[in-house]
């Protein structure tokens, strides 16, 4: 691992603001470790998430139909056809390679990490992007980080991804200062964007973003990171929380009156996003960080293995 962990590293060229250059100094440090777990999560949930489900060239058997004049003798499967009075024709699963774009979340908010968590939730993004990227690919398909590169099959993915991470990207000078949830992504009609961070913002503000996104033809996922402490507010007595994207703090004086109307009001945002991204056609997850992330990947390859949205739309724990 030596090497691996050696190569990454933040290759700035010219002058970068000091706060810019010690997040980029921090991500290149636990990137190595993120790197090693993702590959042993991947490695432990390998999925047939593949096949596309529809007929089409591809070696899996998809059905048996009749064989339609004009077709060429030779996809008439005789065996089966010897059994009853008709032709039929052995038809093969689609399994033409689809392009997925996987986006983490990086802004400052994602910084954040309680006592009850193993790992900030930027860690934890990365880490599910970075394994699911790997799941993809060893499915068969290409996956890329939007405005980072190209989609890629390369076995070696995961840090390929990592090194890209880290890379800065001249059409973003402030790569690791990103907004939670960018207006335009560089992704095709078609295509597949995984989103995974915690989308703090108003829920009019994600629904204009996403629409936008979705506007574009993209299907996509999203993957809804938060705090155990985020969800649950165990706090009591005199609290005082202090902004990590602005200069702003909030002072309660007993957290325990307001810890109901507080879980009251993030669950009621949490299933506001849900309603939001299916009506946009995206999936939708959600990941807390003192959860294991198999249980959000496994989530994440029934979706994209073909299953409808609406039916996986909770999986990852519920709103």
């Amino acid at each position: 691992m030596a090497v691996d962990e050696a190569r990454i590293i933040p290759a700035h060229r010219g002058k970068l603001p000091p706060a810019l250059t010690r997040d980029a100094a921090r991500l290149s440090e636990i990137l190595p470790h993120l790197v090693v777990e993702a590959r042993n999560v991947a490695a432990q949930l390998q999925l047939g998430i593949h096949g596309r489900r529809r007929p089409g060239p591809g070696e899996e058997f998809w059905e048996f139909r009749p064989f339609v004049a004009g077709e060429s003798t030779n996809r008439i499967d005789w065996r089966r056809s010897a059994r009853d009075d008709r032709l039929y024709v052995r038809e093969r699963e689609w399994e033409s390679a689809s392009v997925h774009w996987i986006w983490m979340d990086l802004s400052a908010s994602m910084h954040f990490s309680s006592r009850l968590a193993e790992r900030p939730k930027r860690d934890r993004a990365i880490l599910i992007g970075l394994a699911l990227a790997d799941i993809l690919v060893h499915a068969g398909e290409r996956v890329g980080l939007p405005g980072r590169t190209a989609p890629l099959a390369s076995r070696n993915i995961i840090m390929r991804l990592a090194e890209a991470l880290v890379r800065p990207d001249p059409a973003h000078p402030d790569p690791l200062a990103m907004d939670a949830l960018p207006d335009v992504l560089p992704v095709k009609r078609h295509d597949h964007l995984v989103l995974i961070g915690d989308f703090i913002m108003p829920p009019a503000e994600f629904a204009e973003k996403l629409a936008r996104i979705a506007h574009r033809g993209v299907r996509g996922t999203i993957v809804l990171v938060r705090d155990p402490v985020e969800e649950d507010f165990p706090f009591a007595g005199e609290v005082e929380f202090e902004g990590l994207e602005a200069a702003e703090t909030w002072r309660v004086g007993e957290a325990l009156d307001v810890a109901r109307a507080y879980r009251e009001r993030i669950a009621t945002i949490n299933e506001e996003l849900r309603r939001i991204a299916l009506r946009q056609g995206f999936a939708f997850v959600k990941h807390l960080t003192h959860r294991p992330a198999a249980e959000t990947l496994l989530a994440l390859a029934a979706l994209i293995g073909g299953q409808p949205p609406a039916a996986h739309s909770a999986l990852g724990a519920a709103p």
